[in-house]
């Protein structure tokens, strides 16, 4: 039976995806091990220039190091570069993501395949094990119709469109009863769940939090439009993590137009402070660099940001995209000016991150992963990452710590 491999690149949502083929694959035999591979399924991220440079030095390296081995694209890179990788004979197939629930079939070709398939696919498949994970990823949607200048996503993820809820229910109900308490919801704009199925965010987290065996629930990136009223409504539940990633992508009125968002400041630190007062921690997302950043804005974006109550951050340097608005766009930042900002900006972030963890280091409840010599890492209800000494096997149990010590970017406490 031949040895598949899966490297996945990016976001949580391709994570998922990985366990989606993974849990198709019926006639081949899946391995950890790169080099005894016969197939290396290379599920890509193409967010950014870096990403795809990051993609493409993994497929070379691969071909070098095991050239017998047939390398496989997947992911969103199938959809911007899959067609001159596969030309280029530097992959041996190229999959789209529709194809995803048939790489089985797909897999078996003795020839080089190129299966691109359509935007427009929403996958069915329950994925019932989580293979190397502790915590499960759930896609609760695909797609995106938002239309920044930036971003490249929606011509290689499609437009928004929701899981149908039964699926997402019994995915987590399965899981649930396969040990797992704590459950990140996920996709390329997870806010936008449940608008065209008449549902919402807010009304699919209350039926989650009914099923028995659910801890704690995660969400991923939110738009601060999407935080709505009846969403609020459930910030004080004890199943909700206290930890949520609002994507600002800037603070400064002037960037936030040109990017084409639909937020502003003023509407922006109004949220977060109210949602900080509910005893939140805040994450965001934040570009620098993107043209028209000017030293003007810049001071204006990172004084602003000072004053906002964000305890973590997913900082990037603008990276133009083909075919975005963005490229088009005049008065570039030099390289070295936007790497300047992005340190600027993380390290005011890491001190927001430390000034938080002294505030808020009792009473935590972590989901251990596994560990190593007696050390564990898991994250708390606010994501900070903590380190657990303990004798005992720790591995996949979630603990309660009554106090952690503060070290520099974590938390250290004996279990």
């Amino acid at each position: 039976m031949k040895k598949v491999y899966f490297k996945t690149f990016g976001c949580r949502t391709n994570q998922f995806d990985t366990q989606v083929m993974m849990s198709k694959l019926r006639d081949f035999e899946l391995t950890m091990s790169e080099g005894e591979a016969d197939i290396i399924m290379v599920n890509s991220c193409t967010v950014t220039n870096g990403a795809d440079s990051s993609v493409r030095a993994y497929i070379n390296g691969a071909n070098r190091k095991n050239p017998k081995a047939k390398v496989v694209l997947a992911g969103c890179g199938s959809h911007s570069k899959g067609e001159s990788l596969f030309e280029s004979k530097k992959v041996f197939g190229v999959m789209g993501h529709s194809e995803k629930e048939n790489i089985n079939a797909i897999l078996k070709n003795q020839k080089p395949f190129y299966e691109i398939g359509d935007l427009n696919h929403i996958d069915s498949t329950i994925v019932e094990n989580f293979i190397g994970k502790s915590r499960a990823f759930i896609k609760i949607q695909e797609g995106c119709d938002f239309n920044c200048s930036y971003c490249i996503i929606p011509s290689v993820r499609g437009g928004a469109r929701s899981h149908k809820e039964k699926d997402i229910l019994t995915q987590i109900e399965k899981l649930a009863n396969n040990g797992f308490g704590e459950f990140i919801l996920t996709g390329t704009n997870v806010g936008s769940y449940g608008r065209d199925q008449g549902s919402s965010m807010a009304k699919l987290l209350k039926k989650i939090s009914y099923i028995r065996g659910v801890r704690r629930i995660r969400i991923g990136s939110l738009e601060p439009i999407q935080i709505d009223d009846e969403f609020k409504e459930l910030l004080r539940e004890p199943w909700m993590a206290r930890h949520l990633h609002i994507a600002l992508q800037h603070t400064s009125d002037k960037m936030l137009k040109l990017m084409n968002r639909r937020n502003d400041f003023r509407s922006d630190v109004k949220l977060l402070e109210e949602l900080a007062s509910c005893g939140y921690a805040l994450g965001t997302d934040y570009i620098v660099g993107h043209p028209g950043e000017d030293e003007v804005s810049w001071r204006e974006a990172i004084s602003r940001v000072d004053t906002l109550p964000l305890t973590h951050i997913h900082a990037f340097t603008y990276s133009k995209r083909d075919g975005t608005a963005s490229t088009t766009m005049s008065d570039e930042v030099r390289g070295d000016i936007a790497k300047k900002r992005h340190r600027e900006l993380t390290s005011l972030i890491k001190e927001k991150n430390l000034l938080f963890r002294k505030s808020h280091n009792k009473n935590l409840n972590i989901l251990l992963e596994n560990g190593k010599n007696g050390i564990y890492q898991g994250y708390d209800q606010y994501f900070n990452r903590v380190e657990v000494r303990s004798s005992d096997d720790l591995s996949g149990n979630w603990v309660l710590l009554e106090n952690a010590i503060v070290q520099g970017s974590k938390n250290v406490a004996i279990f």
